[in-house]
């Protein structure tokens, strides 16, 4: 495991209880003293960008749960660093932010990629000290983030996957029941 760290992924522990965090994986932009963000990465919405952003009415690609805060705000992460000025890279070839604009034509026109971009309602953000202290009861494990699993084609496999690729005894936890008292 690793520090929490722009490019990480908070891996949630099999028993974390919390209904916003529970089974997720989330992708974080921001690690400072003043807190973090990011946005959770495999907790798709019932709604698409086109329910929600009127100038592209009919767009049926995907919106997802980014976290509890702000869940008014739309925000992305995509692959397009050329094509969508003012992004930030946050992981290699992983980028956040940028030009809505740039985005939204690129959908208009049938050259952006499904692949390559995720949209979010809200984000997950933590006060200084709460992450730590959620750190400090092993909520979260952490591991250096990698495209495939932001990018992961099969949202309901994330949490799995992310733990099968740190491997060893990580991989056992898949089969966790969630509330072991049921079993």
């Amino acid at each position: 495991m690793i520090e929490p760290s722009a490019g990480s992924l908070l891996i949630a522990d099999p028993f974390l209880k919390d209904p916003h965090f529970m089974r997720s994986v989330v992708f974080l932009c921001e690690h400072r003293d003043e807190g973090t963000f990011g946005f959770v990465l495999n907790k798709r919405l019932d709604i698409t960008l086109g329910q929600i952003v009127p100038d592209l009415a009919g767009c049926k690609l995907p919106v997802f749960y980014g976290g509890p805060v702000q869940n008014d705000t739309l925000h992305f992460l995509h692959c397009y660093p050329d094509e969508v000025a003012g992004s930030i890279e946050v992981a290699e070839n992983v980028y956040w932010g940028g030009d809505f604009d740039a985005v939204s034509e690129m959908i208009k026109n049938g050259t952006l990629d499904i692949a390559k971009v995720r949209f979010y309602l809200g984000y997950s953000g933590w006060g200084v000290g709460q992450l730590q202290s959620e750190m400090d009861t092993h909520s979260w494990l952490t591991v250096k983030a990698r495209k495939k699993i932001v990018f992961h084609t099969d949202h309901e496999r994330i949490w799995k996957d992310a733990l099968r690729e740190m491997g060893g005894d990580y991989e056992q936890l898949v089969n966790y029941p969630i509330d072991p008292q049921l079993n």
